[in-house]
């Protein structure tokens, strides 16, 4: 059987450095940075210039969030007026950590304080996993295959995996996928901090000696993708193809990864042998680097097992060094900066990278962004990783238009 190729036509993000995938894009290529006081929000986020504020209120903040980036990607696509296909032939798969956390707690509050009787009629609605993508569902009339994906940190990569082979299996002509993930509640602050993994300098350093913790943000990223014949068929702008997919399990510790790396350099090389590539095909690495000791060691390590000789002349960097964590939706993030990377032919940064720790000696992108050098003339490639409690790993091979 012969797979269908997927493109990506269309991007949209809310991050902490503003709304917009092109945003996000420009100030971390720029060295700009999102976090405040040890967290990373969505400042300039406000619900009401996307939705009414009915709408608003009938919504979890992280439905919002994926709202506000779907109706960007899905412009961007050209669908802004007219889907290009039949509705129950486009699809919507996106990913979550912990879903709408925010009206959880605020209901169970209620329910504490006040009783039964006070708690919203809408908080099932709400703070279900699968919210997001049922709201962007009823939005734009999306009437193929919809659902949510769960994996921790891994979602959004997991979605994008999954919406990939929809299409290329034949199960749906397009889909809307990304992640989304507003976790800057007072339960997920505390429950980070208990267990040891928030930053207590509430800085993101990713693969820095100093790295102490990861820095917990918010916000969503929606890529609409599409087999590649049709959008070509009907003269769509192509941002880039999604050339593999690659998924696996640690089967080692609920938190921890193999110190070696072994799980994470398994899904890479699924993904590039899912895209008929090899290491000497990868231009540009964007790491999960979570600015944590075992994870950052770990993906240093994995990064050595797969691009063997040429591991130290590929440039690695961190979104989350300008953005923190993002949790569920970090994958689906990294993927639309790292596509507009590769279309710009450059290398952001690992922001606030300066001290350098034995055995960890890849190219981090110390600084500031820098031209990818290319030299055959070919598109560039990446590779976007992102690794969840759990023991999940994903890797998603990219290529610029």
């Amino acid at each position: 059987m012969t797979l269908r190729d997927v493109v990506i036509t269309g991007v949209g993000a809310v991050t902490p450095l503003g709304v917009g995938a092109r945003t996000l894009h420009e100030r971390w290529t720029g060295g700009a940075c999102g976090i405040r006081d040890g967290e990373a929000p969505c400042a300039e986020f406000d619900p009401t210039d996307h939705m009414s504020p009915k709408q608003a209120r009938r919504a979890d903040r992280s439905t919002q969030l994926a709202i506000a980036a779907g109706d960007e990607a899905l412009a961007e696509a050209g669908w802004a007026d007219e889907l290009p296909y039949d509705p129950e032939l486009i699809g919507c798969v996106l990913g979550t950590g912990i879903g709408g956390i925010g009206t959880l707690e605020d209901n169970h509050d209620m329910l504490r304080d006040t009783g039964a009787d006070s708690v919203s009629p809408l908080a099932v609605p709400l703070m279900m996993s699968n919210a997001g993508s049922a709201a962007l569902s009823l939005r734009h009339d999306l009437r193929g295959p919809v659902f949510s994906v769960v994996s921790a940190c891994a979602a959004g990569s997991h979605a994008i995996g999954t919406a990939l082979r929809m299409i290329q299996h034949g199960e749906a002509e397009a889909m809307v996928t990304g992640a989304a993930e507003a976790p800057l509640t007072p339960l997920s602050r505390a429950a980070f901090a208990r267990m040891g993994a928030i930053s207590p300098s509430g800085v993101s350093r990713p693969f820095d000696n100093r790295r102490d913790g990861f820095v917990m943000g918010e916000g969503a990223g929606v890529l609409v993708l599409e087999a590649g014949d049709s959008a070509r068929a009907r003269g769509a702008k192509i941002l880039g193809t999604v050339r593999g997919y690659g998924s696996t399990g640690d089967a080692h510790h609920i938190t921890a990864p193999q110190a070696d790396g072994r799980g994470g350099a398994r899904a890479m090389q699924v993904a590039l042998n899912d895209a008929g590539l090899d290491a000497t095909a990868v231009d540009y690495v964007n790491a999960h680097g979570t600015s944590t000791q075992l994870n950052d060691r770990a993906e240093t390590m994995a990064l050595k097992s797969v691009l063997g000789d040429r591991a130290t002349q590929v440039p690695v960097s961190s979104t989350k060094s300008a953005i923190g964590h993002l949790l569920g939706a970090a994958g689906a993030v990294e993927a639309i900066a790292t596509i507009l990377a590769l279309r710009d032919r450059i290398a952001p940064p690992t922001i606030g990278w300066d001290q350098p720790e034995e055995g960890m000696d890849l190219d981090y992108v110390p600084g500031a962004a820098r031209p990818l050098e290319m030299s055959n003339g070919r598109p560039p490639v990446a590779l976007s990783n992102s690794f969840g409690f759990g023991g999940h790993n994903a890797t998603l091979c990219l290529e610029a238009a």
